[in-house]
């Protein structure tokens, strides 16, 4: 558990970073409130949990136990959706490259508030199976709209030089793969 505390640190640290930098839309940075005000409301009216037979050994449960095939899905997703996007926005902070950082800005800040929302909800026993399974398909169903716009923005929308070869292949084979991993999650 001690670790799982650092990582929601550390994502509580990006959501700061990326709503005080001014480069997610007022949209996004809304989201999260509708979102947890439709989880809650879920959780209250739609599918109540049966916390007084779970008790306190029956918070954070785990619901599913995946396959070797699924846990290594969820490193590749993982990879493709959170970290190959940080390291893209951090080359596009070290470069001074503001296009690059702002098209990929809101990818990361609701993904980060999807495991951050994740995390919180697994562990309580306030919320059911059937909520806890709805919050990745919230969150998910928003950022491939956030995605697609990062797309659209960066491939038709920019001129990038021509000695950028290497960073628009791997910009697009990030964005391929990571929309690619997540229409295939939802399907």
């Amino acid at each position: 558990m001690g670790s799982l505390r650092m990582i929601e640190l550390q994502l509580v640290a990006f959501i700061l970073v990326f709503s005080a930098s001014v480069l997610v839309p007022v949209l996004d940075l809304a989201f999260p409130v509708l979102a947890s005000s439709y989880i809650l409301a879920l959780s209250r009216f739609a599918f109540p949990s049966n916390s007084s037979s779970s008790g306190p050994s029956g918070s954070g449960t785990e619901i599913f136990k995946g396959s070797r095939m699924f846990r290594m899905y969820v490193v590749l997703g993982t990879t493709t959706g959170l970290f190959l996007p940080l390291a893209y926005v951090l080359g596009g902070f070290a470069r001074g490259d503001e296009h690059a950082v702002r098209s990929a800005t809101p990818h990361l800040f609701l993904l980060a508030f999807q495991i951050l929302t994740e995390n919180i909800i697994s562990g309580l026993s306030l919320f059911s199976p059937p909520v806890r399974a709805m919050v990745p398909v919230i969150y998910t169903v928003r950022r491939i709209f956030v995605d697609i716009d990062w797309i659209n923005d960066v491939w038709l929308n920019k001129t990038l030089p021509i000695n950028a070869n290497f960073q628009v292949f791997f910009l697009h084979q990030i964005m391929i793969i990571g929309l690619l991993t997540w229409l295939d999650f939802e399907t």
